[in-house]
């Protein structure tokens, strides 16, 4: 069995609602999802994911994409270490800087893509982004030129959707409502109207995953919000829900691949 590979680096930026990480693993991250738009390219090694679509497989040069609740996961092919870089961007921020051109909610279509032109400008803006010597008008420059080249290649105006059908949605809104509060599967089965086994069948037809892994997602996203606010990771732990420190470390490496602690490092 191959040993296990896997670096993080979160970048400290200083531009208010944009993340940038560097990573190298062969973590195989499990379903999930993200508060934020998410764009990045493939360095090295190649990746084999889960999307709306079904099964995708990104290669070196190919940008990857995700929208804001997105359910995905994320592979290496043969248990190899890939390499790639990630930008996330908070939805109001992206809503903001395309709101000139693209009026009312935008998606992206793809979650991968050969697009040369794209990985270039992703690749100056990550540069923008993590030089040495923060530039506010190359880096606002960049982006929205990013953002432009994304949108007009891979986007789309969101279509109307009635969402989840009515039983799920009532368990989904519950979750978000109070992730941190302990629930059952029973309680939720009851508030939605039918029965434990019909409910679990109805989530994974509508998400992917079971209540109880999107629970812990909703707490780490969560907890995420907490370490931003500067909320240390044990109280942010039991604030969002976990019975500890290292139960949240556990569920949050696993999700997003970095420890609670040195995420809200590269945020101070």
């Amino acid at each position: 069995m191959a040993s296990r590979v896997h670096h993080v680096e979160q970048h400290k930026l200083a531009v208010p609602g944009i993340v940038a990480m560097t990573l190298a693993s062969n973590h195989h991250f499990p379903r999930h999802t993200h508060d934020q738009f998410g764009i990045g390219v493939i360095a090295f090694g190649a990746h084999r994911s889960w999307s709306g679509i079904g099964h995708v497989s990104a290669d070196p040069g190919d940008v990857i994409m995700v929208n804001p609740g997105e359910m995905h996961d994320g592979t290496p092919l043969e248990g190899a270490v890939r390499g790639w870089r990630m930008i996330y961007l908070d939805p109001a921020c992206f809503s903001r800087d395309v709101s000139e051109e693209y009026a009312g909610p935008v998606e992206i279509v793809r979650p991968v893509a050969r697009d040369p032109l794209l990985a270039r400008h992703f690749a100056t803006l990550f540069a923008c982004l993590t030089g040495p010597k923060p530039d506010r008008l190359a880096e606002e420059e960049s982006l929205l030129r990013t953002l432009m080249c994304l949108l007009r290649r891979h986007g789309m105006r969101r279509p109307a959707t009635d969402g989840p059908c009515p039983n799920v949605a009532k368990a989904i809104r519950r979750l978000d409502s109070a992730p941190e509060s302990p629930v059952s599967l029973a309680e939720l089965a009851a508030l939605s109207g039918v029965t434990r086994f019909q409910l679990l069948r109805a989530f994974a037809r509508e998400l992917g995953i079971t209540p109880h892994a999107y629970l812990v997602q909703r707490r780490v996203l969560l907890a995420q919000r907490l370490l931003a606010r500067g909320h240390p990771p044990a109280q942010a732990a039991i604030l969002a829900g976990f019975a500890d420190q290292s139960h949240l470390t556990r569920a949050f490496v696993r999700q997003l691949g970095v420890t609670p602690g040195r995420y809200r490092a590269a945020l101070a």
